[in-house]
């Protein structure tokens, strides 16, 4: 599929069915994550595959934005490994986690598959209910699975800004 078809089709998926995801599926999109770059090529995201029952009963305790998905990823960056601006000390790890969900979506949605960005959880409660080390940032929990029969996008799903309010060429002007 044509990429700008493919990122127009795509939508946040909110109502899977329960067939699980195939491992060859499951290992394209953790490659497509791999291949995504980050800053400095630092590659400090770090992906916690969660799709064994216990995992994601877990899961439903930190958020009820699961969609009762049957593959969800958490995805991260470690703070130790992430690449850091030498002006200002910034931190990339959010940035290159953000690329990294961006990828794994994509090339799910090329597989048939959906998916749902959440950032709707306490990362505290999300780093104690998954024992993640101190130096693990969450940023993401992604949902996976195939679409239920009845899902279908937001009604907003198409709705976009025409060009001359976000794109400006040599100066910046904020659109009135």
């Amino acid at each position: 599929m044509d990429f700008l078809e493919l990122a127009k089709a795509r939508y946040s998926v909110r109502k899977f069915s329960q067939q699980q995801v195939e491992p060859d599926k499951l290992d394209r999109i953790l490659e497509a994550g791999r291949l995504a770059p980050t800053a400095a090529n630092a590659q400090p995201q770090r992906i916690l595959v969660l799709n064994s029952e216990a995992s994601l009963r877990k899961l439903k305790t930190c958020t009820t934005y699961h969609f009762n998905a049957p593959l969800v990823l958490l995805i991260g960056y470690d703070t130790t490994a992430s690449w850091k601006r030498p002006y200002d000390n910034n931190d990339s790890g959010y940035v290159d986690a953000s690329i990294v969900t961006t990828h794994i979506m994509l090339e799910a949605a090329n597989l048939g598959l959906g998916s749902t960005w959440v950032g709707h959880f306490d990362p505290a409660v999300i780093r104690k209910t998954f024992a993640l080390p101190p130096s693990i940032v969450p940023v993401a929990l992604l949902p996976i699975g195939y679409p239920d029969k009845a899902s279908v996008p937001n009604p907003n799903h198409d709705k976009r800004y025409e060009k001359d309010k976000t794109i400006f060429y040599n100066t910046f002007a904020a659109s009135e």
